[in-house]
């Protein structure tokens, strides 16, 4: 069922505070801006009272609601940062077609359309055109250059913004943009679909939009009935009933999705990074180490704009942050782990500011480098002049007998060298200690004890590192494993293992013991029957050994001296992904009859060698 969503009132007082801030020193107006097709598009301007200079705009265009409307309600802040707010902008926010105040028909992710016929043909990027052509017309006291910004959706926005870009849009910053959401980004990961994450987002946000009536309001949250999200979907059984249970037709992407289950049109055209060619504005991508969203999108749009656009201003920025933290929060926390700075305010005063002013207010020097990134477990921020770092060296990392890993190749060549457990759908590995029905942030860091005494667990780490060794650039699995069935999912986790004399927060209020803290890195999962691709499904061939390859993605970071380097290898990842029935079917339309037990192996012999490929940095690099 859907519940309202509790709002917390403007009128509370320290809202309302900072709200008057900003009407203070801006002036906020309401316009329908007419497309091309004639369809209006809501849009709200905050333009500086004090009218001494000429102002840049900043855009950001969304579907979450562009509110508070009404032209005497204010938002209690506006910009990118609490830094643009006092800096001076004219910070302009729109509703998407189709989204709350906002004219036209929503279409999830709108395709790009590349060679447009009539003014009929409109897509993301044709509406920021039209938009930015409305606001340089009529919005007095600007300076003739436009910037572009978002997070997640609005992120995918701002890169669609840069495709057949205004000529006055001069700078660019997708966020943690959403791109190809079959591969890597939000809803599936190598084919695998993200259950939790799907379910909540469609459920609160894709919604028909029925009535004019209630398109100033936030769609109404889904109430799980329970905050346990393993029970929950257990009972809910196989996707189909999600539907039939619950959505009753009232979110028809969900419904969209599920007649999709290979990596077709759908899904293709919806990925932006096909179309990031001839950018001109400079672009400046910001992603998060522990995002569990949008992480692949970030890393394959910066590098599908550097292979494709030489010559543009195209840099990358990596911190410590979960989906969008580094607009939210100090940055210096993340769950149990600590950062050692406020790594978002950093962000924000000295990499985000600087490249704006300097694009569209020509202040300052463009001095930021083409990938600036946070280096956990030395608390660091790094430069370079690449991403991934050219001086980073692939080295392989393998499975060994008595749940061993090293830097050197086994060399057993028995038939029996293998590792097996037995998956069950119906007892599958949770993704989270916590009791919760949402993704949320911090699973993405979280201790892995919980899990690595699970028989369906298997666990390899090396002896006690007597040196740091330090990862940058994507982590890729290279697996030769087997199954009773004939499809299973393959979840691989790489972790830092503190030593059992680490010392605890001081205070410690929750009482966290990090001594023995299996801190997760990078995690990922890959459905076994896309394995060579995901336009073609294959099945597995039992008990068959098969060599699976995926990317774990990118990671800057120091394993410490002292510290142990561990792998995790499940078979699933609940709910966080949609359990594989172990059988070969289209699991959109799987029947609770096709979910069995598998017996799941892992080879690790000269002939079988499963390994993970870190790219390796000197420690003095």
């Amino acid at each position: 069922m859907f519940i309202g969503v509790l709002c917390v009132s403007l009128f509370s007082p320290a809202l309302a505070q900072t709200a008057e801030i900003v009407k203070s020193r801006y002036t906020k107006s309401e316009h329908m801006i007419l497309m091309r097709d004639g369809v209006k598009l809501f849009t709200v301007i905050y333009a500086p009272k004090d009218r001494s200079q000429k102002y840049p705009i900043l855009l950001n265009r969304t579907p979450y609601s562009v509110g508070p409307y009404g032209p005497d309600r204010y938002k209690t802040d506006v910009g990118p940062s609490l830094h643009f707010q006092d800096e001076g902008y004219i910070f302009v926010y729109q509703d998407v077609r189709g989204k709350f105040q906002s004219e036209g028909t929503f279409e999830f992710m709108r395709p790009y359309i590349p060679k447009k016929q009539s003014n009929k043909d409109v897509d993301e990027s044709s509406d920021t055109y039209d938009t930015i052509e409305w606001l340089l017309k009529s919005v007095s006291n600007h300076n003739g250059k436009v910037g572009v910004w978002g997070i997640s959706y609005p992120g995918f926005q701002a890169a669609m913004a840069a495709i057949d870009a205004h000529p006055n849009l001069v700078a660019v910053s997708p966020q943690a943009p959403m791109t190809d959401i079959f591969i890597g980004d939000d809803f599936h990961h190598n084919g695998a679909f993200f259950l939790t994450h799907a379910f909540r987002w469609l459920a609160g946000s894709a919604p028909a939009r029925t009535n004019r009536n209630a398109i100033t309001r936030r769609p109404s949250a889904f109430d799980y009935g329970t905050p346990d999200g393993v029970e929950f979907f257990l009972r809910m059984g196989p996707l189909p009933n999600a539907d039939k249970l619950y959505f009753k037709g009232a979110v028809p992407v969900w419904n969209e999705f599920m007649q999709h289950g290979t990596y077709d049109d759908y899904w293709k055209s919806r990925d932006v990074i096909r179309h990031l060619k001839n950018i001109k504005p400079a672009v400046m991508t910001v992603a998060g180490w522990f995002d569990s969203e949008d992480k692949y999108g970030a890393a394959h749009l910066y590098g599908q704009i550097e292979r494709s656009n030489p010559g543009i201003k195209n840099i990358i920025v990596w911190g410590p942050w979960h989906h969008g933290g580094w607009a939210r929060v100090d940055g210096d926390t993340l769950g149990h782990i600590r950062f050692g700075q406020k790594t978002s305010l950093y962000y924000r005063e000295h990499i985000e500011l600087p490249f704006f002013n300097y694009y569209l207010k020509g202040k300052g020097d463009m001095k930021l480098p083409e990938a600036t990134a946070f280096m956990t477990g030395a608390n660091e921020w790094k430069t370079f002049d690449a991403w991934p770092p050219k001086e980073a060296q692939p080295t392989n990392l393998y499975f060994q007998s008595n749940g061993k890993l090293s830097f050197q190749a086994p060399s057993d060549q028995a038939s029996t060298a293998f590792d097996e457990y037995v998956s069950d759908p119906g007892k599958p590995v949770p993704f989270t200690a916590a009791i919760t029905a949402a993704m949320g942030h911090t699973y993405m860091v979280e201790d892995q004890r919980f899990a690595w005494t699970r028989p369906d667990v298997l666990v390899y780490q090396t002896d006690v590192l007597q040196e740091d060794v330090t990862i940058a650039g994507p982590v890729t699995v290279e697996l030769y494993g087997s199954t009773s069935g004939t499809d299973c999912d393959w979840v691989v986790k790489l972790i830092d293992v503190h030593p059992g004399t680490y010392p605890g927060p001081n205070p410690n209020p929750p009482g966290v013991q990090m001594g023995g803290f299996q801190m997760k890195l990078v995690s990922d999962v890959m459905r076994a029957k896309f394995r060579n691709s995901f336009e073609q499904p294959e099945a597995l061939e039992p008990n068959k050994p098969t060599k699976i390859v995926f990317d774990l993605s990118d990671k800057l970071h120091r394993f410490r001296k002292g510290h142990k380097i561990m792998v995790q290898v499940q078979s699933t990842w609940f709910p966080l992904v949609d359990r594989n029935p172990g059988r070969f079917v289209d699991i959109y339309h799987a029947k609770e009859s096709d979910y069995q037990k598998t017996t799941q192996r892992v080879y690790r012999s000269a002939s079988l060698p499963s390994h993970l490929t870190l790219r390796l940095l000197k420690s003095n690099e």
